[in-house]
């Protein structure tokens, strides 16, 4: 599977390049999720309720082929399947934690305010 590039060149900008990676609704989360144990597919739909199928799967198939993700099948009936950080997403640890307690001080306030 390819993953659908925003940009063929970015001009030299490593921002931009690290967010065409880990850009979108729920790659983040899902790498955040994953930082704390290895996660099966079911458990990620637990987590986030609102995500569809389909999308969870597409999703979760980008993050492998970028190499963020591992996904280990266990030669076991029924298939079992778990997904787990790679060397390269666990360098993105410091980010994600700092932009979920970015989010916690800056934006879950304000929704909570505005309700």
């Amino acid at each position: 599977m390819t993953r659908k590039q925003r940009h063929l060149d970015y001009d030299d900008c490593p921002v931009e390049a690290a967010l065409d990676l880990i850009g979108g609704k729920w790659k983040a989360s899902i790498l955040y999720a994953c930082s704390f144990q290895a996660q099966r597919f079911n458990s990620l739909r637990r987590l986030f309720p609102k995500i569809s199928q389909r999308t969870l799967t597409n999703q979760l198939r980008e993050l492998e082929a970028d190499g963020l993700l591992f996904r280990k099948v266990f030669p076991e009936i029924p298939p079992r399947v778990e997904y787990t950080l790679t060397a390269r997403s666990s360098a993105l640890l410091p980010v994600l934690e700092g932009l979920h307690a970015w989010g916690s001080e800056h934006v879950l306030p304000d929704r909570k305010s505005s309700a």
